[in-house]
């Protein structure tokens, strides 16, 4: 185990596994929080699962890529990695 955390250490450029951690929880949390998202967006545009597959394969794909750039821009500032994101 503490080689792979030295191991990210090294190719994230941080100094110590705290921020190896830290990184970790803001990757997870952005997951978690782009998915609820996802979910929220496809109820409000009336996605079913009637909708044609590839109009929620397309709507899937927007709203997740985007909703989760920006969360993880924001967790990542709001934990204190901006720097890192």
């Amino acid at each position: 185990m503490n080689a792979i955390i030295k191991k990210l250490m090294s190719r994230w450029e941080v100094e110590t596994a705290w921020q190896v951690f830290i990184i970790l929880v803001i990757f997870s949390v952005t997951r978690f929080s782009a998915l609820y998202v996802k979910h929220l967006a496809f109820g409000w545009i009336c996605i079913v699962e009637s909708t044609p597959v590839w109009i929620r394969f397309l709507c899937w794909i927007a709203i997740v890529l985007l909703s989760y750039q920006i969360l993880f821009l924001l967790y990542g500032f709001l934990m204190g990695q901006f720097e890192f994101v």
